[in-house]
């Protein structure tokens, strides 16, 4: 396939405001040693964006410090984790099958080569990413959903949204008939756990805002409870048998208030601080129950796979907000930021 030999992409030179977004014409990249060439399709927006840009996610011993997803950035960077296309080039050695498939990128960098490894670096972070019309990843962490039912821009918000829902439940190990509570409903992993916990047979409670709770609802939580409300109270009301597994994107208040309300032997999931990186909660609720808090970042190599398997056969529908060409990176986050919307942003190259 021809590939030009320079693309259009956005960059970061600095951590800052959407102004930082630069709009650039930089050389196409060549796909090294097992590594294929992907031309960009649709990019998803997510809250690491925002993060990453702003420098926000802090240091072991200073959470103040200006960091990336795992550390320094290298500047200048291409954003953007959540990529789906079609593969024009293969590197030596790189599975030449895929040259002209439809994929999805797993966009994690991860600690080994092992089905359990953990993710310890993000595309888009500490490496350049999709807001690019053409983007190359490791051959292994490329996936054909070629047969997928799913449009190029469902496929696009899988990746960083729903690869996180499907870490938090594995993680929790939510089962069939289990009572979940889910944070941040009407965001991007919001609507992803509340699809997949519904899949797996769950009893899904999601606090969002008054505003999004039909599109909520619709998305298959079984009660919607109003996060301007006292949340404890409304879970007592409509789960009086407590809560098995809490899926949390905010954590904040939010844990010390509702943690007594885990059943025996209840885990708390958090992957993200919507609300607050800061949480006090009275520990013995903790130990004297049998409970767990579990931290989950992202995914690892096997829950992608079963995040694809759900992809090709349509198992989930993700939700699009709204889309953008890639020369409104800037307008794309702040759309982003203000969290007017229900489901993922995606942007097109």
């Amino acid at each position: 396939m021809d590939v030009p030999g320079t693309m259009r992409a956005v960059r970061i030179a600095e951590h800052g405001g959407p102004e930082v977004l630069q709009p650039s014409e930089v050389a196409v990249p060549a796909p090294r040693a097992g590594e294929v060439l992907v031309r960009v399709a649709a990019v998803a927006l997510n809250n690491t964006d925002l993060w990453t840009r702003e420098g926000a996610y802090g240091r072991p011993g200073d959470p103040e410090a200006l960091s990336g997803w795992r550390g320094p950035l290298d500047f200048p960077r291409i954003q953007g984790a959540d990529v789906a296309g079609r593969v024009v080039a293969v590197g030596s050695g790189a599975d030449g099958s895929l040259l002209g498939r439809r994929v999805v990128v797993d966009p994690a960098i991860y600690d080994s080569e092992g089905p359990d490894a953990n993710p310890v670096g993000l595309m888009g972070s500490e490496r350049d990413g999709g807001y690019a019309e053409y983007v190359t990843a490791p051959a292994g962490r490329v996936h054909d959903v070629t047969d997928s039912p799913l449009t190029d821009d469902q496929l696009a918000t899988l990746p960083t949204a729903y690869g996180t829902a499907l870490g938090m439940i594995e993680r929790g190990r939510l089962g069939k008939g289990e009572t979940a509570l889910v944070s941040g409903a009407s965001g991007g992993v919001g609507l992803a756990l509340i699809q997949i916990a519904r899949a797996r047979g769950a009893k899904v409670l999601a606090i969002s805002s008054g505003s999004k709770t039909d599109a909520v609802r619709e998305a298959g939580a079984h009660e919607v409870l109003d996060r301007a409300q006292d949340v404890a109270e409304q879970i007592r009301a409509v789960a009086p048998e407590g809560v098995d597994v809490a899926l949390d994107v905010v954590a904040g208040d939010l844990v010390g208030s509702v943690l007594p309300l885990l059943r025996e032997g209840g885990r708390w999931v958090v992957a993200g601080a919507l609300g607050g990186y800061e949480v006090a909660f009275d520990v013995r609720r903790l130990y004297l129950h049998n409970a767990q808090v579990i931290g989950s970042a992202m995914h690892t190599p096997t829950h992608f796979g079963l995040l694809m398997d759900l992809a090709r056969q349509g198992t989930v529908q993700p939700v699009i907000a709204a889309t953008y060409p890639l020369e409104q990176a800037a307008l794309a986050q702040e759309a982003l930021s203000r969290r007017g919307h229900v489901g993922k942003i995606v942007m097109h190259p």
